[in-house]
Parts: C-alpha cells; sequence; structure tokens
C-alpha cells in the first residue's frame, strides 16, 4: 500500500489522466442513469397528463335472460358533495335527461300547428358543480349554482350547438326560452365540454327545477374530476361513499394508473441510457488500462530495481493492482459525484424533477474500484514478469 501510494503521488500528471479517463466513464455512467430515470418520470407524467382524470359512477344494472335490466340502485342527490370529501377528488357533478313529455322546446312561445316539427335540442339536468366536472367552460354569462338548484328556479344553460339553433348568441339581455308554456331565462352559454359533449346540444336544467317542474326522479351518471394518479383509490372509495351498505350496486369506470404503453415506452428508454452508459465506462476502463500499462512501460527501471533487492513477483503484481484500483475508485467518485451535479443541473434548468437513485450512484462509485481492477490485471501482471537483469539493462 505504501509503495503503491508514493506510485500514485509521485506523478502527478500521470494520476490526473488516468483519473479523467475514469472520472469521465463513471460520469457518464451516473447521467445516463440520472437521465433514464428522470426521463422515464416526465414521460409517466406526459401519459398521466393525457390520461382521464376522470371517474365515471353510474347505478349498477340488475341483468336477467333476456339481457337488460333495471337499476339496481339510485344516485343519492348529495352524491357530489360525498364523494369530493375523497382525497384526490377535485370537482364532481350530477347529470341526467330530463322527460319533458313531449313538451317542445322553443325559443318563443308561439305554436305554429303549420310549422314542421323538430326534435329540437335534449333536455338535461346537473348539479352545480357539473360543468367543472366535466372541464367545460362558459362562453358568455355564467353557469348555474347551488341557490339557483335549491330554489328550483327557472333557469337554464345552453350548450353552444343548441344555442345557435335555439337563435341565442348573448344573455345579457335575459333571454327566454319556452319548455312547453313555461318560460326559462337563459343565464349563459357553455363549450369546450371535454368528459360528455351532448351537453353541446342540449338544454341544462338545475336539478331542484327538474324535480320541481319534471318530477325527474334520479340522476343518471356521477361525474368525478380527479388529480393525476389517484384513479384506483377514488375508484374503490367512490361506491362506498354513494352507499356503505351496497357498494357493489354502482358500477364505476376508472383510469388506471399506468398502461402497457407507458412501461414499454420507459423500458425502452431505461435500456437506451444504459447501454450509452456501459459504452462510456468501458471507454474509461480502456483508458486505465492503456496508462497504466503505459506507466508499466516507463517504470521498467524501477520494477527491476524493486525486483533486485527482493521484492516477488506477487508484490509487483499487488503494487500495480492496488494503483489502479486507486485511482478507479478515485474516479469514480469524482465521477459518481460529478455525474449528480448534471443531472440536478439540468433538470433545473428544464423545470424537471429530477430522480437519482442514491444507492445506484454509491455502486457506480464502487464500480470504479472494479473497473481499475479489471484494466490494472495485465498491466500488473506484465510487471511482475519483468526479469530484475533485463529491466536495469535499461536504466533507471
Amino acid at each position: 500500500m505504501v509503495e503503491a501510494s508514493h506510485g500514485i503521488g509521485g506523478h502527478t500528471g500521470r494520476l490526473v489522466m488516468t483519473t479523467m479517463g475514469t472520472v469521465l466513464g463513471i460520469a457518464s455512467l451516473v447521467v445516463t442513469i440520472g437521465f433514464a430515470q428522470t426521463a422515464a418520470g416526465q414521460i409517466a407524467r406526459q401519459f398521466d397528463s393525457v390520461s382521464a382524470t376522470q371517474v365515471l359512477v353510474k347505478p349498477g344494472q340488475a341483468g336477467n335472460m333476456f339481457g337488460g335490466g333495471k337499476p339496481k340502485t339510485t344516485l343519492p342527490w348529495d352524491a357530489p358533495e360525498r364523494v369530493e370529501r375523497l382525497a384526490g377528488v377535485e370537482k364532481a357533478g350530477l347529470v341526467g335527461p330530463v322527460d319533458a313529455a313531449g313538451q317542445q322546446i322553443t325559443a318563443v312561445p308561439v305554436n305554429d300547428p303549420s310549422a314542421a316539427q323538430s326534435a329540437g335540442p335534449a333536455l338535461l339536468a346537473g348539479s352545480a358543480g357539473l360543468l367543472d366536472a366535466v372541464r367545460g367552460n362558459v362562453v358568455t354569462g355564467r353557469f348555474f349554482d347551488a341557490g339557483h338548484d335549491a330554489r328550483a328556479d327557472r333557469v337554464v344553460v345552453l350548450g353552444t350547438r343548441a344555442a345557435e339553433e335555439l337563435g341565442v348568441n348573448r344573455v345579457d339581455r335575459q333571454p327566454a326560452i319556452f319548455i312547453g308554456e313555461r318560460a326559462y331565462t337563459v343565464i349563459g352559454i357553455i363549450d369546450g365540454v371535454q368528459r360528455r359533449t351532448d351537453m353541446l346540444d342540449a338544454v341544462i336544467l338545475p336539478l331542484g327545477t327538474a324535480k320541481a317542474d319534471f318530477g325527474m326522479g334520479a340522476a343518471e351518471e356521477l361525474h368525478v374530476r380527479i388529480a393525476i394518479g389517484a384513479g384506483g383509490v377514488v375508484g374503490k372509495q367512490a361506491p362506498i361513499a354513494l352507499d356503505p351498505n351496497t357498494p357493489d350496486n354502482f358500477d364505476v369506470v376508472a383510469p388506471q394508473s399506468g398502461s402497457e404503453l407507458q412501461e414499454s415506452v420507459q423500458a425502452d428508454v431505461n435500456i437506451v441510457f444504459l447501454v450509452l452508459g456501459l459504452i462510456a465506462l468501458l471507454a474509461g476502463g480502456l483508458g486505465i488500462a492503456n496508462v497504466t500499462l503505459l506507466s508499466v512501460s516507463e517504470r521498467v527501471g524501477e520494477i527491476g530495481l524493486r525486483r533486485a533487492l527482493g521484492a516477488t513477483r506477487r508484490e509487483i503484481r499487488a503494487q500495480f493492482t492496488v494503483e489502479s484500483v486507486v485511482i478507479g475508485l478515485l474516479g469514480g467518485l469524482i465521477g459518481a459525484a460529478l455525474g449528480v451535479f448534471a443531472v440536478v443541473g439540468v433538470s433545473l434548468v428544464q423545470q424537471w424533477t429530477p430522480i437519482i437513485d442514491l444507492p445506484m450512484v454509491l455502486g457506480c462509485a464502487v464500480l470504479g474500484a472494479v473497473v481499475g481492477l479489471v484494466a490494472g490485471a495485465y498491466p500488473a501482471a506484465k510487471a511482475s514478469k519483468i526479469e530484475p537483469i533485463s529491466a536495469l539493462r535499461q536504466g533507471v
């Protein structure tokens, strides 16, 4: 160990050059693996961002031998409030069709018997949080709130296509539409509904109004907007929140936390980065081997002198092996540190979340010593085979 330390410290320039090879190799390995993990995290985030962030809850159907059936249960009117208590739920809203009993939806109260009968827009009822739950936006006016629902106010919101069909394009003058002979004030027009596009062709009432004027018995669906990654938990807990006694009476459609495509892409990225890191590490190992072999050639006289003074081949081999291991370990420690700083620095600049496996970093530092051991094996063996007389003839 003492002789090896003198051999390392006595040639500073050679030490720096030899260590640089290991530093670059280990740093490249840490950087590539770190970027692979960070990239996998970014890929996962992108997949989660474009995946569905909605849970849909409907009453289950009691099947029969003819393939149809009645609903096993009904959604409670306070279903949005119940599920919004769950972790991961951002907004919830009820929606369901309203039976208008054949009454026409028109923009004027005039009934022209000679006019061709048209189907007219659909009639739906929803809760106050429905628009946020289905990720819609208000084009003009506003969406009804819990107060309209509680008072059963005769107000409606129109989808953009329904508003165009009814000839309503502004609400500042409080226009009205007619369902049969009843007038309903239009307070808003909505668009951009991503989760239930049929709302764009519909006239939407507050649930309280639908119950009071049309005897609506129950909502059809509960739409729940969730945070990324909360699909599995909310999917399991929502039926229990709605009916703790018989949660199996509800059918839940919830997004999964991952996908086969996501996992496949992450695996491919990991393999590519790992191969690049191993290539860089191989280059560092070859650098150690070349410089150590060159060191043996330059120190032939020194080796001969040590042999002449009684050093055995085993001691010569051990000396050069220890030098290679120390150089590899030193390069591994420096390279691992530089790799970590590189991953963190680039991630901060790109506003990514750096993902670094600390055991992997420590392993790469130790790997530097292993690379030094392997790379120095042949030069050390060659040095141990040098005969003292032939070495001394070349000069000390």
